[in-house]
């Protein structure tokens, strides 16, 4: 029996990782394969301490039994026209059972840079909805995720945007009725608590975007919360 004061603890990391929008909780079965698509992020995330490796090994200890295929497909300044165009060959030719989508900091991060290197609101959306009906046309299952954050402070300059993509990935899931993993809010709440100096990278990552070992850590742990709860 949990203490009392385990169970509150229990209680929040529940609430920090919570999916929203997720249409139906399928469990994980024998011989699935999936793929984690995005940019540099995920690109890095299947290095030793990276977030896909935590998450393979993770499965791999968990479902000994099921036999599960994890293969990361991060391609660093990847925006979503750059997924649409290579999903076939990275993504679809590969066979997936489920495909967990990060994607949208470079959308952002480079239309602030020059708006015609970046990837419009409109197009962001079509983007994600093109990629996800290819996706479910197969028989795939689909986690969106929404872009985490470009800086740790409490206020950053592209806070704003990254609020509005994020809202943007939000709309898409519900509306296409796929599992979203809010990546955006959990790293908001978890930095409001930890980020007591308000430093501007360090707690999740190691220069404000990519992950450091704790942010790892961190994205892994919430995208479980989401395909094995």
């Amino acid at each position: 029996m949990l203490s009392s004061r385990i169970i509150p603890a229990v209680l929040l990391a529940c609430a920090l990782v919570a999916p929203l929008y997720a249409e139906e909780k399928i469990p994980l079965k024998k011989g699935e394969t999936i793929v984690f698509l995005g940019d540099s992020i995920t690109q890095g995330g299947v290095g030793p301490k990276g977030y896909v490796t935590v998450i393979k090994n993770t499965l791999a200890e968990k479902h000994k039994d099921l036999d599960i295929k994890v293969i990361g497909a991060g391609i660093s300044g990847n925006k979503v026209p750059d997924l649409q165009r290579r999903l076939t060959k990275d993504v679809l030719d590969k066979k997936p059972t489920l495909v967990v989508i990060y994607i949208g900091i470079n959308d952002v991060w480079h239309g602030e840079k020059d708006p015609k290197k970046g990837t419009s609101p409109e197009n962001f959306e079509a983007g994600l909805t093109d990629i996800i009906g290819k996706i479910k046309e197969k028989g795939a299952r689909v986690v969106l995720c929404t872009p985490s954050v470009i800086g740790e402070k409490k206020s950053n300059p592209l806070d704003s945007k990254l609020d509005e993509y994020s809202e943007i990935s939000r709309k898409v899931a519900k509306k296409e009725s796929v599992q979203l993993c809010d990546l955006r809010k959990a790293f908001v709440d978890h930095l409001a608590k930890a980020n007591a100096d308000d430093k501007d990278r360090g707690i999740l990552t190691g220069d404000r975007v990519h992950l450091n070992e704790a942010g790892n850590k961190f994205v892994a742990q919430t995208i479980l919360a989401t395909i094995d709860p």
